[in-house]
């Protein structure tokens, strides 16, 4: 038997409205992943018997480099959206869902910085 008003229960809980930008950040940006992910397929279609060189100048083009970091960003914003979810909904102990989050946000600021970096590195080569 549970002696505990509603009110104590939901204590602690986070309010109900501030899931929304999350959901509204995480559809965006699945929206946006599509036409995006269907380029990066049909260039990388067009480029599988390329050579390297030919494919640094392709990377190196500003419109490609371009799209490319919008791409990262997009795709480990969205991943790290979506982990957190999984974290929230089936870590159950409080300190390790904590250093699940931190080690999941760490983890995609450092891979993206990393990717962004070799695109720009790429791009302003001479």
């Amino acid at each position: 038997m549970k002696f505990r008003t509603p009110l104590s229960h939901a204590r602690g809980l986070g309010s109900a409205k501030e899931g929304t930008g999350h959901w509204w950040a995480q559809r965006l940006t699945a929206i946006a992943l599509v036409p995006l992910m269907l380029w990066f397929a049909w260039s990388i279609i067009g480029l599988t018997s390329a050579d390297y060189a030919t494919v640094h100048a392709w990377i190196a083009q500003p419109t490609n480099a371009g799209v490319l970091l919008i791409l990262i960003y997009a795709a480990f914003y969205h991943s790290m959206l979506g982990l957190q979810v999984i974290i929230e909904d089936y870590v159950h102990v409080r300190w390790m869902e904590l250093m699940l989050m931190i080690l999941v946000r760490f983890a995609s600021i450092i891979l993206g910085v990393a990717a962004a970096l070799a695109v720009v590195l790429i791009a302003t080569e001479s």
